[in-house]
């Protein structure tokens, strides 16, 4: 029988879920709004059965990768030490059936003594190197807790995370500059430009946010505008802060996330003259394939 693989993300928000063929060929993909947040203790089995029952038959073979594996989620997968590849993760799946529903852990690495964590990143960038057949590159991966991570050899050699996106929201709905901000407002990518251009300045963010209310204040920035400058802001000085330990360094740079991140991070790159290439999200339906190769390469193998 032919095995196929169903791949997993779950989120903290999401649920999603691709059937993948033994060669690597998507042939269904299905997204709920029912992350691990939104599951109650002990109901994991019973909503993933829900969701995906009919596609788990047979001889399929189902990975699980995200914070599903968390203290949070289905079972804890504990965390793989940087650096790490895939043979480490393939030695540390915690089997909900052997051989059969395997959750994939996360990684955690140490930057000067204080611990760094991952779930579900570390399956993009695995699926990312295997389809562009590299071994050695940087990544960013845009979202609440954005992530830069360094590989080298096929291996995760360090990250470290950067809450952009929830001091995003914290910024354009709990702070004073909520007063003057429409976070929902449409992309403005000049004004976007502008806060990263700002970010880049001396001062810091702490002296560089309040520049969003003073210049509402002064009717240079309008409300629709303010969402833009403000993501500007923060983009721009997480790529400072990522990028001033690797100055000089000439691995290649991907982005890996939604279109409308992806976006905004390559256009932010761009005006700081640094060269980047966008992937989309979708990559992890190959990194859950790849390890699937890896883990049986009988049953999965591109004919």
């Amino acid at each position: 029988m032919t095995r196929k693989l169903l791949a997993v993300d779950w989120g903290t928000s999401s649920l999603r879920g691709a059937l993948i063929s033994s060669d690597g060929v998507v042939l269904d993909k299905r997204a709920f709004p029912q992350g691990i947040m939104q599951v109650a203790h002990g109901q994991f089995q019973h909503v993933f059965e829900q969701r995906f029952g009919d596609w788990i038959t047979g001889n399929t073979l189902c990975l699980i990768s995200g914070m599903a594996g968390s203290r949070q989620g289905w079972r804890e997968a504990p965390y793989c030490p940087c650096p790490s590849g895939f043979e480490d993760i393939a030695q540390h799946l915690q089997w909900i059936e052997k051989d059969r529903i395997g959750i994939v852990p996360g990684l955690s690495a140490f930057n000067d003594q204080t611990p760094d964590v991952m779930r579900g990143e570390e399956i993009q960038i695995f699926g990312a190197l295997s389809n562009l057949q590299l071994t050695n590159a940087e990544f960013v991966l845009p979202g609440t807790h954005s992530k830069w991570a360094m590989v080298a050899g096929g291996h995760i050699q360090s990250f470290k995370t950067f809450m952009t996106g929830e001091f995003y929201a914290l910024l354009s709905q709990h702070s004073i500059l909520a007063k003057t901000c429409l976070p929902d407002a449409p992309w403005k990518k000049d004004v976007f430009l502008e806060g990263v251009i700002q970010s880049q300045k001396s001062g810091g963010l702490l002296h560089h946010a309040f520049s969003a209310r003073s210049l509402a204040l002064f009717e240079k920035l309008n409300p629709a505008q303010s969402s833009s400058y403000i993501s500007g802001l923060l983009i721009g000085e997480e790529i400072k802060s990522a990028r001033s330990p690797q100055t000089g360094t000439n691995e290649p740079l991907f982005i890996l996330g939604n279109s409308q991140l992806t976006q905004r991070y390559a256009c932010a790159l761009a005006a700081l003259e640094i060269q980047a290439q966008s992937l989309t999200d979708e990559i992890t339906w190959s990194g859950l394939w790849s390890l699937a190769h890896h883990l049986f390469p009988n049953d999965f193998s591109v004919s």
